[in-house]
Parts: structure tokens; sequence; C-alpha cells
């Protein structure tokens, strides 16, 4: 870490940094340290320079925006913004320290504060004014990829992520294919209310203390259906060996209510785009974002299916990790 930016970050929070350990995790790398502050505080650190990958240097800009501009929507549920510079050629944001990992192991217990805490984020800006510069439309993007896929021959890809019943799989593609492609395809004409949502939110972007869940990587953030946001939380708590999505997603609905037409078109979507990226090589950077993404789609595609009464896809089992 270069002096000058070890500098900077005395100079913005106050006091010098008495040590630092990094954090490793998540699927786009960056520069993250827990770091303890000579004068005992604790602050976050999270960077980036010429090295970082071309994602990072979008996302953290975003982030910064995120934090400055929502602090009040985004309340008790994200961490407290301490300060951010650009010195040399990083460009560095720091964030309260919110702890080591706590999930996973999920277990039932932690699953259900965790959604109802995180429907309580929803219901809190649920059909509320929000800011213009907050996209409405980035679940938009996921309800044309089952088109795409079928329209460029990929289907056959996806099938070959099972390959012992890679014909089984198929078949049911071709199947479920009609039914999966129209209900994602609602996803652009979903009515509002909307609500603020996170995108993003998994294990490793969320800590839960007590009775509250913190989330932080905003750089997602934009308004949209709930019932999305919630799935995406739903299935990849499913993927990491917690409770299934569909108990919870009933914790979740105890707090926030889910409208079925949502859901059915929020599920569709998420499976094409899992459908749509797990098949392709690794992007540079992020080694094991495929092997995620096929996890992901076996939880995605057995729900769509049980949701919109397809037949089973007992093909996943020989899914390829």
């Amino acid at each position: 870490m270069p002096r000058e930016v070890k500098a900077e970050v005395a100079r913005v929070l106050g006091s010098p940094v008495a040590r630092a350990a990094r954090v490793y995790g998540g699927y786009a790398p960056s520069a993250t340290f827990r770091m303890v502050l000579a004068d005992g505080r604790r602050a976050f650190f999270k960077g980036i320079n010429a090295s970082s990958n071309e994602h990072m240097h979008r996302a953290l800009p975003q982030e910064e925006r995120v934090y400055r501009g929502l602090g009040p929507l985004l309340g008790r549920w994200a961490p407290a913004f301490l300060g951010a510079f650009k010195t040399l050629d990083w460009h560095v944001i720091m964030l309260e320290d919110l702890g080591p990992q706590t999930m996973p192991p999920w277990s039932p217990a932690k699953a259900r504060r965790s959604f109802r805490s995180y429907a309580e984020f929803h219901a809190s800006t649920y059909g509320r004014p929000l800011p213009r510069w907050l996209s409405r439309t980035e679940h938009h993007d996921f309800a044309g990829l089952w088109r795409a896929l079928s329209e460029r021959g990929d289907l056959r890809r996806v099938a070959s992520l099972a390959p012992r019943r890679a014909d089984e799989a198929r078949e049911w593609l071709d199947v479920a294919l009609p039914p999966l492609r129209e209900r994602a395809e609602r996803l652009r004409k979903l009515r509002a209310p909307h609500a603020l949502v996170h995108f993003d939110t998994r294990s490793d972007n969320v800590r839960l203390q007590g009775e509250q869940l913190r989330i932080f990587d905003w750089n997602w953030a934009c308004v949209g259906p709930h019932e999305m946001d919630a799935a995406a939380f739903a299935q990849a708590t499913e993927a990491e060996g917690g409770p299934g999505v569909d108990l919870t997603m009933r914790w979740y609905a105890e707090v926030m209510p889910l409208r079925d037409d949502h859901l059915d078109a929020s599920v569709a979507g998420m499976a094409g785009y899992f459908a749509h990226g797990a098949w392709l090589p690794p992007p540079p950077g992020l080694p094991r974002l495929r092997a995620w993404q096929k996890q992901q789609l076996k939880v995605c595609l057995a729900w769509a299916a049980r949701r919109l009464s397809l037949p089973e896809p007992t093909w996943l089992v020989a899914l390829r990790d």
C-alpha cells in the first residue's frame, strides 16, 4: 500500500491505521481491509487502482454515489459512510466495519431473521418517491434472455452442463422454453409500486447482527420489484446450503407481501440469467463465478418448474460442478 494512500486514510478518518487485515471473498476482486485505527476505532477500506478490473472501475464510483446520495433511505441496513478520496491511481471509500462474515453456514434461525429484516428494508421505501437518477429498468435486462438463448441456438450449451443427461435436458428445455420465455418477458411490464432494491444480495454482501440485516456493495442499487430482490437472495441462500426458497420467501412474506405475477416473472428471468451465463468461460479475474452460477441455475430452474407447473427437471442432478 503506497504511503500516500495510508496518509490519506489517516487524514480522512482523523487517526492513523494501527493494523489492517485483508478481507477475501466475493466474485469481483478489490483491495478490501478491516482496519483498526490508532485511537481504537474500526473502519473498512475498499479501493481500486490501475490494476483493478473494468467491473470494479465502474462499480466503486457508483457505490460511492449511492452512499452519499441515499444515506437516509439506506438507513440502518447499510454501513455508515466514513469518507472517500482519490490519490495517485487509487480511488478509496471507507465505511463502518460490519465485522466478519456471519453466513454461511446458514441456519433456519439466521435465515428467518435475515429475510424478515430484508423485507423491512423493502417495505421502508415501497411506493415512496425515490431519486430520479436511480435506474427503473435494471430488471428489464432479464426479460429477453430465454428468447436470446433460443434464437442463438444456445439451449444445447445449457443442456451440455449435464453431460450424462444432455438429451433429457434438451428435451426438458424445449418443453419449458415457451412458458419460461413468456413469464420472463413480463418483467418489462410489471406495474409499480416498486421499492429501492439492492439487486445483488447474497451472503458475502451482508452481515447479520441480531435481528438486523446489514447490507453493503450497493453499486447495483436501483428501483424495481421487491420480489426480484427477495428471490435473488432466496435462491443464493439455498444454493449455499441454506433453507429452501419456498421457506425463506414465506418468512419474507410475513413482513412484506409478495405479488405472484411479479415473483413468477422474477424467477423465470433469473433462471434465464444463469442459463445464459453458466456455460460460458470464466471472465478475467473471476475464476469461481461460473461454478457458482451453475449452483444457482439448479435452484432457479427447479423453483421455476414448481411455480409454473412445468415437468420436474430431474436432469439437474447431473449438472457438473
